[in-house]
């Protein structure tokens, strides 16, 4: 946790240029989907709800959604930090820059995975979301509502920062599949209706 917390608070201070929109946008997934846990403990025992059993389910994997995005905020902050030290590597010699290079395009695929796995997590969180529409505590309307958005904002965001990885990438075949996981992905980001 204590990684993942760091990477929060350096998306909060503006100064700090380490981390960014990758990592927030994985946090407002986080937050969205700890949103949709509250909703549906909201709602359990409540008169003319689903089964407890209903609820349960959505709050667990919420719940598990949530910390997986927090994580995974701190985990986009490490990709970026290690695209920064693979371009720092010296490039001398010929194998100087063949080691740079190789380790660029690692950097750049794993900052390219970690946001995607992101997204597929928020996008999760969207289907969780849909599931409690019209079977959830009506008190609760407001912070359901605020789910959708931040789950929306975070799927959105992490998918930028698929795209803006990808354009470094030299292998075809990894940005072809990561192309059409991120094209399926952009459709769920738009609101319904």
């Amino acid at each position: 946790m204590d990684e993942a917390l760091t990477a929060f608070l350096r998306v909060l201070d503006p100064a700090d240029n380490s981390t960014g929109g990758g990592t927030a946008s994985a946090v407002a997934g986080a937050m969205a989907a700890a949103l949709v846990s509250m909703v549906a403990r909201l709602s359990l025992g409540k008169p003319g709800m689903e089964s407890e059993s209903f609820y349960r389910e959505i709050s667990l994997q919420a719940e598990d959604l949530s910390r997986r995005l927090y994580q995974g905020g701190a985990a986009d902050s490490q990709a970026f930090e290690a695209i920064r030290e693979a371009y720092r590597l010296p490039k001398t010699t010929p194998e100087d820059k063949k080691r740079r290079l190789e380790a660029i395009q690692e950097a750049t695929l794993r900052a390219a995975r970690i946001p995607l796995e992101n997204a597929e997590a928020c996008q999760t969180v969207l289907s969780l979301q849909l599931r409690l529409q019209e079977r959830f505590n009506p008190n609760a309307a407001s912070d359901l509502e605020c789910a959708a958005y931040l789950a929306r904002a975070g799927l959105s965001g992490c998918l930028a920062n698929v795209e803006i990885n990808l354009r470094s990438l030299k292998e075809p075949s990894v940005v072809a599949e990561f192309s059409a996981r991120v094209h399926l992905l952009r459709k769920a980001a738009v609101p319904e209706g």
